[in-house]
């Protein structure tokens, strides 16, 4: 399996471990290029790191954001790797273990919940921002905003109604603009 492939395979897990937003292989200003990260509800992300060699997981030790853990991103980090290679007593302190074999990811070693920092936020937020910036780019010479706003103008071009099967940006569903429930509720 080639690294690539494992990646691929990391951004399908995240989606299905509920990750509304998946980036993958997109860098940040710590140096740290997330193999795959998603996002859950109450910004909690989930950081993927696929390994498919056993020297370029002990490589991965070296890194300035595992030396300094509270420098890396991921409020749950997990290995991906192939069956064997990593064993669970080599994981850094709360890092999980996913293992792929027969085309199925599994977790073989759950993460802590509670790894990502202050400052690993801060670069999580770097990492978006960026991400956004690149579509920003690759949209001009329309902004962001008047992108997502394309519904509103295909309602006025059509009479002040959306396309048969459109459902109005306010009607989406996005978990990310639902309130918060703290533990009194």
């Amino acid at each position: 399996m080639t690294h690539s492939q494992l990646v691929e395979k990391a951004v399908r897990w995240l989606r299905s471990y509920r990750c509304a937003v998946v980036l993958s292989e997109q860098a940040c200003a710590s140096g740290e290029m997330p193999d795959a990260i998603g996002w859950k509800r109450a910004c909690h992300s989930v950081l993927v790191e696929c390994k498919v060699t056993r020297s370029d997981f002990l490589a991965d030790r070296a890194k300035p954001f595992r030396v300094k853990p509270q420098h890396g991103v991921g409020c749950e980090r997990f290995y991906l790797a192939p069956p064997g290679l990593i064993r669970c007593g080599e994981l850094p302190k709360g890092w999980g273990l996913l293992e792929c074999g027969a085309g199925k990811v599994e977790i073989t070693h759950p993460s802590a919940k509670d790894l990502r920092s202050a400052t690993g936020f801060r670069y999580e937020m770097n990492l978006l921002l960026a991400s956004l910036r690149r579509v920003e780019l690759r949209i001009e010479p329309q902004s962001i905003t008047d992108f997502l706003k394309w519904k509103n103008r295909m309602a006025e071009y059509n009479r002040g109604s959306l396309p048969e099967g459109l459902v109005a940006a306010a009607n989406e569903s996005n978990a990310f603009l639902e309130p918060e429930i703290s533990a009194a509720d």
